[in-house]
């Protein structure tokens, strides 16, 4: 698969040079045959390219432990807000001295229960542009009409002490239209009362990066990947494109 191909690549990879002038061609079969790292020239045509289509090419990935893995879809997101929802708010983690929070039921089958928490600074709210919410209880659809309104968005649920961040499966942080994961392997989550050390600031950015440090989660990161097969009559050579 792609992500061993990747790994190895990066383990035995040679630096292939599409300009430079001053080297010579030199043919595929005599690139396959040398030691790396070299630096060689060449002339070869386009055999193959993956993924074919463009969209499977956006990867997450892991600078700490160069894992690699598929974006989840939205009806990921979904399953795991949902299932978070079948757990009530609790209460009595409504309104402390760092967020103010609004309980409504939804009149549906399920009289589903949301809580959103605004978080406040200098104990006044921000301007919604400015402002970053938690959410419980929430549909898919629910918690992108807030993202369109409000800057920062983070799906949560209750425990008996603290809110607490979804399974890492699911974003940690919603901003605009982009998601935004942790890495399960080298996150350790803390409680969302964490978050309490940027409220306090002066003036509150609400960085995806300050966020992610704050709670404790390696953010992984958006990356665009390709392999290419070049043949030119004297073998074939795998080169891939790696870029944040």
């Amino acid at each position: 698969d792609l992500e061993s191909h990747l790994q190895r690549c990066q383990q035995l990879s040679v630096t292939v040079l599409t300009d430079h002038q001053d080297l010579n061609n030199t043919e595929l079969k005599t690139i396959l045959n040398s030691t790396a790292p070299q630096q060689y020239r060449i002339r070869a045509k386009l055999r193959t390219y993956k993924p074919q289509k463009l969209y499977q090419s956006i990867k997450l990935h892991c600078s700490k432990c160069n894992s690699l893995q598929e974006v989840p879809d939205g009806d990921d997101f979904d399953f795991i807000l949902q299932g978070s929802g079948i757990t009530a708010p609790n209460p009595e983690l409504h309104n402390t001295s760092w967020y103010d929070s609004v309980m409504w039921t939804i009149q549906d089958q399920k009289q589903r229960k949301i809580a959103i928490h605004f978080v406040k600074h200098d104990e006044m709210l921000q301007q919604p542009e400015d402002t970053l919410l938690m959410i419980e209880g929430g549909t898919l659809k629910e918690v992108w009409k807030l993202t369109k309104r409000f800057k920062c968005i983070i799906p949560v649920r209750s425990t008996e002490d603290d809110l607490e961040l979804l399974d890492l499966s699911a974003p940690f942080l919603l901003q605009g239209n982009i998601k935004y994961y942790g890495c399960k392997q080298c996150s350790t989550p803390k409680p969302i009362k964490s978050l309490s050390s940027i409220a306090a600031e002066q003036q509150p950015s609400w960085e995806p990066t300050e966020i992610a440090q704050v709670l404790g989660i390696e953010p992984l990161q958006y990356v665009f990947i390709m392999k290419f097969t070049l043949v030119d009559g004297t073998g074939a050579l795998n080169a891939y494109l790696f870029d944040y």
